[in-house]
């Protein structure tokens, strides 16, 4: 076996893994583990169980490893988000950021994967991966905001690493796969018209809901000129958006967001 060097150490380590059950038509806690820089909070929901995950770190950057996995027990219904944007900075060279989410959502349960933004800055090298496993009648909503720097605070992430990869299965057949790989002179790339003329913002939604289709058409209402949304196959949503800048992608978010969850989107997006 081949020795550990400095460069396979960690910075930062964290794993948080979080279960629901029905108890009595309600939603309640059933596990929950936690290490290291990733902390769990449970604000307060009558009807549902809502995880809020905290990195004390204070962000990612190379040799950091993260691991995040939960499930939605049968009959029962799982909101995760985050405290506040993930920020992902510089790396040292040699040094990768890792971050792996596993999911589950079981028989007739509803789960929610709403992470804020992650924020790229020069020079940071992420890989990220997003597993999850669906019962066939369970129901998922997912978002995916990435902000390349923050415009409004002179940021311009012009070189860095990002590799994304999101496989989602149903009853173990594969429903939505997606990959993302930016290396290099990423500003460039970004600015080209037929890749994202010059935008520093982009979302990836996926909403699999039999309510799905009659939706559709009020989900592209808020996108704009520079969203779309579609339908995989009938109850299964697709919807991708760029903008210009954070700001410009949570003016179009939120009310898709809203609309999807029914105004159950945790109040930690609107601080």
């Amino acid at each position: 076996m081949r020795a550990a060097t400095p460069l396979d150490q960690p910075r930062a380590f964290g794993q948080a893994f979080v279960s629901t059950k029905n108890r009595n038509g309600v939603s309640a806690l059933d596990g929950l583990r936690q290490s290291g820089a990733l902390k769990l909070m449970f604000p307060t929901r009558r009807d549902l169980t809502e995880a809020t995950i905290v990195n004390t770190s204070g962000g990612v950057t190379g040799g950091d490893v993260f691991s995040i996995r939960a499930t939605a027990g049968a009959g029962s219904h799982l909101i995760l988000t985050t405290q506040a944007a993930e920020r992902v900075y510089r790396a040292q060279q040699g040094q990768i950021g890792r971050v792996e989410t596993a999911l589950t959502a079981e028989a007739d349960s509803t789960l929610f994967w709403l992470p804020q933004e992650t924020i790229l800055y020069d020079d940071a090298v992420l890989h990220r991966r997003l597993t999850v496993e669906l019962a066939a009648d369970a129901r998922f909503l997912m978002v995916e905001p990435v902000l390349f720097g923050r415009r409004a605070m002179g940021e311009d992430a012009r070189r860095l690493t990002f590799r994304d990869r999101i496989d989602v299965r149903r009853d173990g057949v594969a429903l939505y796969r997606d990959a993302i790989t930016l290396d290099g002179a990423v500003g460039a790339t970004l600015d080209r018209p037929a890749v994202a003329k010059g935008a520093r913002a982009m979302a990836s939604l996926l909403w699999v809901d039999p309510a799905a289709d009659a939706r559709l058409e009020r989900v592209r209402a808020h996108l704009g000129p520079t969203g779309g949304a579609s339908l995989l196959q009938s109850g299964v949503l697709a919807l991708r958006l760029l903008a210009e800048d954070g700001f410009e992608l949570r003016r179009a978010l939120l009310p898709v967001l809203d609309l999807l969850t029914e105004n159950t989107l945790p109040q930690s997006w609107r601080l």
